[in-house]
């Protein structure tokens, strides 16, 4: 066991290291759309060109609010916010999102703000805080240029020293196979579930309302301990870039802290540093975590080793009793969650997967109405 000499040496020797060598590491940019605009069809044409540029883009959804898309940018340990509104409230927002970030640990993240923004209210905003403004018009390159321009080096340290922004930084690290500090506190969590299954089959909503619903039970239940998502999208095999989408499925607005969500992208099946995120996350409280994979194919089964309970996915018209039997991902499941319960063939799928379940337990599940919830979150942690 090291003593307190060795740590403080091993601790003095590291901050040099990090102070003459900060790490480079692929942008992350953080994608949402504030205030009450109704359509993302813009925003997402910006993420496309983002990712195909090699960016990794974080995806919130529409709707959020500052304090929303601070956490997001915060957990998410993005190197900038480009925050799109039409709503002719951007003097007001912008402002918001500056001064949530700060409260959050996170002031120098820097905020490129877009939309309808005359030209009149642009110096207002760059004086508030506002790092670059877009009016309507703008090329999609200069937005890509501008987002890459803003990412930095990584110090293994963050400034403000908040503990969840400093655990989003740990996991960066920890992702990117870079040494962490000596002293981040590391331990496994009560439980680990993972959550696998074909594209399309609902993991991400099913995610969302699992996790809901332990924070919910949480507030009644403090034994619980908090919950914490891990969240996998592939990366491109071409450019490197990555949309990380899923955590629009989880409504921040109304669960605020309550839930730990963090994406990252991934090359096929490559979760080398799982452990090492998953005990990240563990040292910093959180006991329970689900990790959600890339939509998997028959013989993508590496989640299991890595999780204490594999929840496989699947829904009406996955194919006939044949594709049950064939060796592959069926065989990890501890257990089967029928998804989307209330489409056609759903009695067929449950009827097939009887016949190879042995004991291992079978849920229905209609996630988009939270139908079955409840009862499947009691036997994952179990």
């Amino acid at each position: 066991m090291p003593t307190a000499h060795t740590l403080t040496a091993a601790t003095t020797e590291f901050e040099k290291k990090d102070r003459v060598a900060e790490l480079d590491h692929r942008p992350r940019v953080l994608l949402g759309k504030m205030g009450l605009d109704g359509h993302d069809r813009g925003v997402k044409v910006i993420a496309r060109a983002l990712r195909d540029s090699g960016v990794h883009v974080i995806y919130s959804g529409l709707w959020q609010t500052p304090r929303s898309l601070a956490i997001s940018a915060r957990d998410e340990d993005c190197d900038v916010i480009a925050a799109s509104m039409m709503s002719n409230s951007h003097l007001v927002l912008g402002p918001r999102l500056l001064a949530e970030l700060k409260d959050l640990g996170r002031p120098d993240i820097p905020v490129h703000m877009g939309g309808i923004l005359p030209q009149e209210d642009i110096p207002q905003l760059l004086a508030a805080g506002v790092a670059r403004c877009f009016t309507t018009g703008t090329g999609l390159m200069d937005v890509v240029e501008a987002a890459k321009s803003a990412t930095g080096a990584h110090r293994a340290t963050v400034a403000t020293g908040h503990p969840i922004a400093q655990l989003a930084r740990d996991i960066s690290l920890a992702h990117a196979g870079r040494a962490l500090r000596p002293d981040a506190p590391r331990r496994r969590p009560r439980k680990v579930i993972g959550v696998t299954g074909s594209p399309g089959a609902g993991k991400s909503t099913l995610v969302a309302q699992m996790a809901a619903e332990h924070a919910r039970q949480h507030e009644t239940d403090p034994a619980l301990g908090r919950v914490a998502v891990v969240a996998y999208d592939p990366m491109s095999p071409i450019t490197s870039g990555a949309l990380l989408g899923d955590r629009l499925r989880v409504d921040f607005n109304t669960l605020d802290q309550r839930v730990f969500y963090r994406s990252l992208a991934i090359s096929g099946e490559d979760y080398r540093s799982l452990d090492d995120v998953v005990r990240l996350i563990g040292g910093a409280g959180f006991e329970t975590v689900f990790v959600e994979t890339v939509g998997a194919g028959q013989n993508e089964t590496r989640i299991r080793a890595h999780t204490d309970r594999t929840l496989v996915v699947l829904t009406p018209g996955m194919g006939d009793a044949v594709q049950m039997d064939k060796a592959g991902i069926l065989e990890i499941a501890d257990v089967f969650v029928c998804n989307k319960a209330d489409y056609p063939g759903q009695h067929e799928l449950v009827r097939n997967l009887r016949e190879i379940a042995g004991r291992r337990p079978i849920f229905e599940t209609v996630a988009t109405m939270g139908t079955g919830i409840p009862e499947l979150l009691t036997l994952a942690r179990s």
